[in-house]
């Protein structure tokens, strides 16, 4: 028993191994319940059912935030529940390109959240490795802090004055293209499945289906939105442990809400500049640290004023819109 306890009490990124099984425990009850029990056969989710998902995934992470305070203290809490709100926050124009993804390539609602599910795996793979990565660099280099606060001053200013722009031509992307080269795809999608064999050539050869092209496309926009969001965490606090449990519990409950964003996303038309004056206040919090330190009940305030204000003006803004189609 001695042995055991000692175990999980050895640091692993400088938080007991015990810890991070504890997360790990969490995340994997939340997707046998999602996918097992709740979504065992694959059906069109409505706009209630997608808010209650969201608020179950929310709760978690808010109860997770309150272990975080009694295990680690009112300091680290601060940091998750700013990092949470954030990466969540600027997480939300990525509904934009899943709708996007999932209209181009013609896949049904009713399998959408099949994608979605195992789209998760992918993530908490990919933001392992940027976190890991990135904290290595934080540790050996103090400057890189300064360079994550320049670049998220830099996104600050480009999202704020930046236009609207026309939507994007998937049938011009490369990625796409260079799928379709390489893979054999079937041209329909056959029920849920990524692949499936069809004979060419006298043989039963394995073909990608369209759904499995959706899954990738996320995952790589995924991996672009995270360029943004890991450095404006990683300007909030540098302790791993808190950066990856925040990323990922505010991911597992963005993805629960997609199809409720993706039919009211018309209505945050001053979202955009919320999350503007987000990363120039991170930005400029990490370039000042040291004439003047802020606190993280602070940055946790003014987060949740701008991005609740923002949400408030937008709705103020767009009552009586028709919804999106």
């Amino acid at each position: 028993m001695t042995a055991a306890f000692a175990f999980l009490a050895t640091p692993f990124l400088g938080t007991p191994l015990g810890f991070w099984l504890i997360f790990v425990a969490v995340v994997l009850v939340l997707l046998v319940l999602d996918l097992g029990v709740l979504h065992r056969h694959q059906r069109e989710i409505g706009m209630r059912e997608s808010l209650l998902m969201y608020a179950a995934y929310f709760a978690v992470g808010l109860l997770f935030g309150a272990w975080v305070w009694y295990e680690m203290g009112a300091h680290p809490a601060l940091e998750f529940y700013t990092g949470f709100l954030v990466e969540q926050s600027l997480s939300m124009d990525n509904v934009f390109v899943m709708a996007m993804i999932f209209g181009f390539l013609s896949i049904p609602r009713r399998h959408q959240h099949r994608v979605l599910f195992w789209g998760i795996l992918g993530v908490v793979v990919l933001r392992a490795l940027m976190i890991g990565f990135g904290t290595l660099l934080v540790q050996r280099f103090d400057w890189v802090l300064y360079l994550f606060g320049l670049f998220l001053l830099v996104s600050g200013v480009r999202m704020l004055f930046s236009r609207e722009d026309d939507p994007a031509d998937l049938s011009r992307n490369r990625v796409l293209a260079f799928l379709r080269r390489r893979l054999r795809v079937t041209e329909t999608l056959h029920g849920g499945r990524f692949f499936i064999r069809q004979p060419r050539h006298g043989h039963h050869r394995l073909h990608a289906t369209p759904l499995f092209l959706a899954l990738v496309l996320i995952e790589l926009a995924d991996l672009v939105f995270a360029v943004d969001s890991v450095p404006a965490v990683f300007s909030i606090t540098q302790d791993p442990f808190i950066v990856y449990t925040s990323n990922i519990f505010a991911i597992l409950g963005l993805r629960s809400l997609y199809f409720a964003l993706a039919a009211l996303m018309h209505r945050f038309v001053y979202l955009k500049y919320a999350l503007a004056l987000v990363l120039l206040c991170i930005g400029l919090k990490i370039m000042l640290h040291d004439l003047y330190p802020v606190s993280p009940g602070v940055s946790l305030g003014v987060t949740f004023a701008l991005l609740s204000g923002g949400v408030l003006a937008s709705w103020l803004r767009t009552r009586g819109s028709p919804p999106a189609n």
